[in-house]
């Protein structure tokens, strides 16, 4: 059983968002990617949808989920499902950092202004 260290797994930064990358299959994995994701304080979020389901587990603070305009709290604690084809984002409005852990099937992709595209934390 392969084990990818914390101090290991590769960071992805991007403008109020950090992304620890767990397990890929780049990292091992061959079925289901796994990351960290830590959304800062007062990030808007950015609209988009799966071509697979994705499942975010809170560790910690709050965020908004937004699926298909129906807005909901996500708080420590909550599993939210992102079924795929439906329009999503997650935003963080608090003043602390809103932590999740967060699963998604190997080869599913993003799909923002167009584009499809696997994010780098899940290759």
């Amino acid at each position: 059983m392969p084990i990818i260290p914390a101090a290991h797994a590769p960071q992805f930064d991007l403008p109020g968002l950090n992304v620890r990358g767990l397990a890929s299959p780049s990292r091992g994995a061959s079925e289901t990617s796994v990351w960290r994701l830590t959304l800062e304080a007062g990030n808007p979020g950015m609209p988009h949808s799966l071509t697979r389901e994705e499942v975010f587990v809170a560790i910690s603070g709050t965020a908004t989920a937004t699926l298909d305009g129906h807005t909901h709290l996500l708080s420590q604690g909550d599993a939210l499902i992102v079924p795929a084809g439906t329009e999503f984002s997650l935003a963080n409005h608090d003043e602390k950092p809103f932590e999740a852990v967060v699963a998604f099937p190997v080869g599913g992709q993003a799909v923002a202004d167009g584009a499809s595209f696997t994010p780098p934390w899940a290759e």
